[in-house]
């Protein structure tokens, strides 16, 4: 992954400092990689999951993922991979949960708590301060994704406040996705009217309908916008079911899922009306106006929505849940707070959301696609899904507790390194090893920050202008119509980004802050220096191969003092451009 690149540009670097070839083909030939440290790194005691999880429901549930993963491993003569090392399972939990890799202090203070350190390790990442700040933004993600007019402006932060606020008073998942979609008011501002939450469906609206008239009052009946976008991300987000093209036909390869179902639900939404009038593509890295979001119960009042079959014949739908729940327009008089109530009660709304999570941690969804449950969907576990679902609901939907089950399970805490019997791809869906995922935009600029330690080189005050500019360049910056992005893969874009970036080689060089510059403040070996920096970056202790590599291409660089910050600060970006660190594994 970037290799050739990352190898090319160091040369050049290495000659223009005067190291030479030697020096800075050493480097990278001295970073092992995840599958060389299955055999060269450090030996720590593998553990188990946990036997005394911290929630008092958490071992009955833990103990169905590991015996349902188990009986589906037996079955398919699959031998799982080894537990990982502590390290490994550190810097990946510290990943997922608060979106960077571990600090060395918290490290330090891991590796000395003397009994169940992985379950306390995962109750501590929960109580952290950075908990809500990552989950509101990968749901930001989510809900208005990462390009588009709503995507980089106060829009997209004033959601992310909002969510942060959700995720840190741990609100169950049911009431947050029932705010999300019955919420009105204005989307910016402090007065009372003001709601981030009507952020999502601002963002969705679609193409708006011409009026009959002149006269704001004579719109069509049908509403002011079409609400297909935000129709389809309902369905797909919050129930798992790709509704989008059955907006034109019947869906090819799902026979339970008609045309008609997606205007079913989309007669939901037809009055909404908005005030205001949002950016547009070339306005989305300003500040945008406030809008407002509002239900008219004098828009299409009969609750009916026209659509055109392919034959060309018109059709007519009333508001008609998923699975044949329909509401009389006249006796309701909200809408959308209807459709949150069919929403949540849905049989798919507790396994979708499970089945996102279960991705999110493992690099696979239990059932695949991970948004698109259909009677082509691949899931090897698919009571296993409809369990966790269930207790997911029974226990009140707590968005802590799913995370808890998750990450003290057996399977999240194996190792990435395949054996013979799972090292092929039909083996991944069973999850016997943990599969590799590349960090997302979000978690390599964290992870970047707290390596390089670059609030103490750079200064706090500037970090979101500096992340919202770095992000802009290295985040593929278009979609579809449906609010789709092109998923995020690392690539040479990420290299390139990390090695040119002023502010990160403002951070490394710093003479007196900075990781290098502090960890030569202690005057520590050469041996304690070169593992300082293994820890701030890859989160683990440099074997005993790599230092030896590495001590022998600082003595043929012909620098006389082995310990001096040149040397030091191209060790340092040799580890932060290698695939161990730009990986989840």
């Amino acid at each position: 992954m970037a290799y050739a690149f990352v190898h090319g540009f160091w040369m050049k670097r290495a000659l223009a400092l005067g190291f030479g070839l030697p020096l800075i083909a050493g480097l990278f030939a001295a970073v092992d990689g995840p599958s060389a440290r299955a055999v060269d790194g450090p030996k720590t005691t593998a553990k188990a999951a946990p036997t005394a999880p911290p929630a008092g429901n958490s071992a009955e549930v833990i103990k169905i993922i590991d015996d349902k993963l188990e009986a589906g491993w037996k079955e398919n003569k699959l031998t799982p991979s080894k537990p990982a090392d502590d390290y490994e399972f550190i810097r990946r939990v510290s990943l997922d949960i608060v979106g960077r890799v571990a600090t060395p202090a918290e490290i330090d203070a891991y590796i000395k708590d003397p009994k169940d350190r992985r379950a306390n390790l995962i109750e501590r990442l929960l109580k952290n301060e950075e908990y809500p700040k990552n989950w509101a933004n990968i749901w930001s993600n989510w809900l208005l994704t990462r390009s588009g007019p709503f995507s980089r402006n106060n829009y997209h932060e004033a959601l992310n406040v909002w969510l942060e606020d959700q995720f840190a008073q741990n609100i169950p998942y049911n009431k947050m996705v029932e705010a999300l979609v019955t919420a009105k008011g204005k989307n910016i501002g402090k007065d009372k009217d003001a709601n981030a939450a009507t952020n999502f469906i601002l963002a969705h609206l679609g193409e708006p309908i011409a009026p009959k008239g002149a006269n704001d009052k004579d719109y069509h009946d049908e509403g002011h916008f079409t609400m297909i976008p935000v129709t389809s991300r309902i369905t797909r987000l919050f129930l798992g079911v790709q509704t989008q093209c059955t907006q034109c036909h019947d869906h090819p390869f799902d026979a339970k899922l008609r045309q008609r179902d997606f205007w079913g639900v989309n007669a939901f939404l037809r009055q909404i009306e908005r005030k205001g009038t949002p950016p547009n593509m070339r306005q989305m890295n300003g500040p945008g106006l406030t809008l407002e979001l509002l239900d008219n119960e004098n828009i299409n009042t009969d609750g009916l929505v026209t659509y055109e079959k392919r034959n060309g014949v018109f059709m007519v739908s009333k508001p008609v849940f998923l699975g044949g729940s329909s509401i009389d327009p006249a006796k309701v008089k909200n809408r959308r707070e209807e459709l949150a109530s069919l929403l949540v009660e849905h049989e798919n709304f507790p396994k979708a959301i499970v089945n996102r999570m279960w991705a999110h941690f493992f690099g696979k969804g239990l059932s695949n696609p991970v948004d698109d449950f259909t009677e082509q969907s691949q899931c090897a576990y698919p009571e296993l899904l409809d369990e966790l679902g269930k207790q997911y609901k029974h226990y009140g939907y707590n968005q802590k507790d799913l995370i808890r089950w998750i990450c003290n399970s057996k399977a999240y805490q194996l190792s990435c390194v395949a054996n013979k019997t799972n090292d092929k791809p039909d083996a991944e869906p069973l999850f016997s090893r943990m599969l590799l995922k590349s960090m997302s935009p979000e978690q390599l600029f964290e992870s970047l920050w707290v390596s390089t330690k670059m609030e103490d080189a750079v200064g706090a005050t500037g970090k979101k202008d500096f992340k919202d500019k770095w992000q802009a360049s290295l985040i593929t910056n278009f979609g579809d119509d449906e609010g789709n992005e092109v998923s995020f893969n690392g690539t040479v874009v990420q290299a390139l980004m990390m090695m040119n970036g002023k502010e990160i080689n403002d951070a490394i060089n710093n003479a007196d802050k900075g990781t290098v510059a502090q960890i030569m403040k202690k005057k520590g070996t050469p041996d304690s220096v070169i593992n300082e920096l293994y820890m701030a970056s890859l989160n683990r202790p440099a074997t005993a191969k790599e230092i030896a590599k590495i001590k022998t291409v600082f003595k043929e660089s012909r620098v006389k003092d082995a310990s001096l910050p040149p040397q030091l600060q191209d060790l340092f970006w040799a580890l932060l451009n290698s695939n161990e660190f730009l990986l989840n594994h």
